[in-house]
């Protein structure tokens, strides 16, 4: 008997020991949260405690959890990360966004920053933790993980039309734990999302969610942030066709207009009632699904649905007709080298220039405080532009005009892209002449933007003040005076013809005019004293995934012209994935700017009235036209250049000139020093962003038609299609 009640006192003090072992433990979300911030990885936890990677994700995961002996020393690491890096709770005094879109009036960045912990890191004697990991709860309809299974689903030679990753640049980053499968992945709907680098994962979801759920808690997908004070990058989940028709969604958007799921919709209730919400752009072709941010971590899942247009052709090409795990190398390569896509191309480059230099960043008060405090050479706030710079339904303005009044030069700033052409003269019919050659200037808008001082707050009006080239502004300034060659456009507007009397201009177009020996006597004046080179790092990165994409496609610097002409002549044709990011990446530099004076997108807006983009930091019709300003003046003074060598262009349609010639190549009619080099200062072959390629040809009579008979600008249709409609 008394054998008998000492096993089962036993069996009840092994229970016993069992609960105090699991109480020992913490949630598995605070297991990972813990790892992440003593820097450690799985593989080297895995390695101290002599079990698999997979199992250490099973115990963060709370799939299943440690036993003895491994247990105890498990619960000995923890306990020690513990002391070291307590939870933290929600930044005091700072309330958390409760959504995720950047252009709400109703969440201004600069009131709502990221909590403290999430964006500086603490002194040295309290090191900063990382973002907390979600509660177990937090995703109910989170399915079981599968295991992810890596594999290589581009064969080593694609078939034409598919993009073929290079696995070393394209690999996911191994530095962050968080996002060890990469930005973003594409699902198919047999459940395999595909992801960067070959990667394909197990994917249970089938619901959208599910879906929403599992990618938060299980995919770890994601970016780093761009900037300390910025925030990481949400995943991005590509719906195919068929994955879509799975989650319920249907073949194409019957809103055709608004491009969105209306609010019954089966999938719309699905997500309501799974407490999930959308911002106020609703459920379209870029849907963003979110949670309020929840202990300083954001809960925010991206989704593009290929088959309702999310990737533009004249951005994408074809990519969106792609397999899946071509259209994951695609996206993933500009994901890497740029930005993680959340959007069109345009709002991709305008992204850019806030996950670069964040308006707001958190700093500590004099009481010690985490309050909200401005980045240094940011644009930190919204604010109005000068009633010259505001277009016409700006609510500055349109108290002030009649509703379709055209404005003239002195009432407003015109800073656009070269549109122009002339007559041939007689010289030039007579010549001899046999071609028209276009050459086009690479990512000149791009190249613009480098070093470019611009307003970084509102403008102030001045009368009669003396020019200053480093204050970036609005002048009213008479440039008629000017004589300039009439075989050269005029500097001074998109049409390149002489101004007749006062107008509006930028500095740059200003500086330009005192380069060009003009006196110059401003009678008026909106000027930005707080100014700096604000698009500097957007420049930069840009420049480098060009640069790199370029060098993917053969095209690289050091090249000799004709080396450089046969390269481009079939860069496209190298590889047509990486030729797609090319071509994403150049639009999300005019698209990107072309956002900084974003007009009305409803139909439903009032003449008059404020619209969203307006309470954007980034909404500056300023900085477009100091940009646009000095992209046309740069261009004015390279052809200034060859002019000095007898060349005069015959039309330009914005980074666009051409020139008549005896061959059909740029090398038929670019002059050369005696010693074999490009004329100083004037267009010079070569990939580098300011450099110039070859645009097209078309014969000599070709041209005169053009001019003469149509009256179209040859600089449209050089390459045999209308630039504009190419998205050129």
């Amino acid at each position: 008997m008394a054998n008998e009640q000492d096993k089962l006192f036993a069996s009840v003090d092994a229970l016993l020991d069992h609960v105090a072992d699991q109480d020992a433990l913490p949630a598995p979300g605070e297991r990972r949260r813990l790892r992440e911030a003593g820097g450690l990885s799985q593989d080297q936890v895995a390695r101290a405690l002599s079990v698999r990677r997979e199992t250490v994700t099973s115990w963060e995961v709370g799939r299943t959890e440690p036993r003895p002996p491994k247990r105890a020393a498990y619960a000995r690491l923890l306990e020690g990360l513990a002391t070291r890096y307590p939870a933290e709770p929600t930044a005091a005094g700072l309330p958390a966004p409760t959504s995720p879109d950047a252009s709400a009036p109703t969440v201004p960045q600069t009131a709502t920053p990221a909590a403290p912990t999430a964006v500086l890191p603490a002194p040295a004697q309290e090191p900063a933790p990382r973002p907390l990991a979600a509660p177990d709860d937090a995703h109910p309809q989170a399915s079981p993980p599968k295991a992810a299974r890596a594999k290589n689903s581009l064969p080593k030679d694609p078939a034409p039309g598919k993009a073929a990753p290079r696995k070393p640049a394209d690999a996911p980053s191994e530095t962050d734990p968080r996002f060890a499968h990469g930005p973003l992945g594409v699902l198919d709907d047999d459940g395999s999302l595909y992801c960067v680098g070959g990667l394909v994962l197990d994917c249970p979801a089938k619901t959208l969610p599910a879906l929403v759920a599992w990618t938060l808690t299980e995919a770890k997908l994601g970016a780093p942030r761009l900037h300390r004070s910025g925030k990481d990058a949400d995943p991005l989940i590509v719906l195919t066709a068929a994955a879509a028709e799975l989650l319920g969604l249907p073949p194409e958007l019957a809103d055709r207009r608004g491009l969105r799921l209306p609010d019954d919709h089966p999938v719309i209730k699905q997500l309501t009632r799974a407490e999930w919400q959308l911002t106020r752009r609703g459920f379209g072709p870029w849907a963003r699904v979110y949670r309020p941010t929840e202990g300083g971590r954001r809960q925010c899942v991206q989704l593009a649905v290929l088959p309702w247009g999310a990737l533009d052709e004249r951005s994408w090409g074809a990519t969106g007709q792609l397999p899946p795990a071509d259209v994951a190398a695609v996206l993933g390569s500009y994901a890497q080298r740029v930005i993680t896509p959340r959007g069109s191309t345009a709002v991709c480059g305008l992204e850019l220039m806030t996950a670069l230099r964040p308006p707001t960043r958190a700093v500590r008060n004099e009481s010690g405080s985490w309050v909200s405090g401005p980045v240094p050479g940011s644009l930190t706030e919204a604010v109005d532009p000068a009633p010259p710079e505001a277009p016409m339904e700006h609510p500055v303005v349109a108290a002030h005009y009649p509703r379709f009044h055209e404005r003239t030069p002195d009432q407003v700033v015109d800073e656009e892209a070269y549109d122009w052409f002339r007559p041939l003269t007689d010289e030039e019919c007579t010549a001899g002449y046999t071609h028209a050659v276009g050459l086009d200037v690479n990512m000149a808008f791009a190249a613009a933007a480098n070093r470019l001082l611009v307003g970084l707050g509102p403008a102030t009006q001045e009368k009669h003040p003396d020019f200053d080239p480093k204050l970036p502004g609005s002048w009213l300034v008479d440039l008629s005076h000017l004589d300039l060659d009439p075989r050269l456009p005029s500097p001074f507007t998109p049409k390149g013809v002489r101004p007749d009397g006062p107008a509006w201009y930028s500095t740059s177009t200003v500086a330009y005019a005192v380069e060009l020996g003009a006196r110059v006597r401003p009678t008026e004046a909106y000027l930005r004293h707080d100014s700096g080179a604000y698009l500097d790092p957007w420049y930069t990165r840009l420049r480098d995934a060009y640069m790199a994409t370029m060098a993917d496609l053969g095209v690289t610097t050091g090249m000799a012209d004709v080396d450089f002409l046969a390269a481009m002549a079939h860069h496209k044709d190298v590889d047509p994935g990486r030729a797609a990011v090319l071509s994403a990446i150049k639009s999300s530099v005019k698209g990107g700017i072309g956002k900084l004076r974003e007009r009305p997108q409803s139909a439903r807006h009032k003449h008059g009235e404020r619209w969203p983009a307006l309470e954007r930091p980034t909404w500056s019709p300023h900085i477009r036209a100091e940009l646009i300003g000095k992209a046309r003046t740069n261009m004015h003074r390279k052809m200034t250049r060859l002019a000095a060598s007898g060349l005069f262009p015959v039309a330009v349609l914005s980074d666009c000139a051409v020139y008549l010639s005896r061959g059909p190549s740029p090398l038929d009619f670019l002059p050369y020093t005696p010693e074999g080099k490009p004329v100083p200062g004037g267009f010079r072959l070569g990939v580098s962003p300011g450099m110039v390629k070859h645009e097209g040809t078309q014969d000599f009579l070709w041209l005169a038609s053009m001019i003469e008979d149509e009256q179209l600008n040859p600089a449209r249709h050089i390459k045999g299609t209308d630039a504009a409609a190419d998205g050129e």
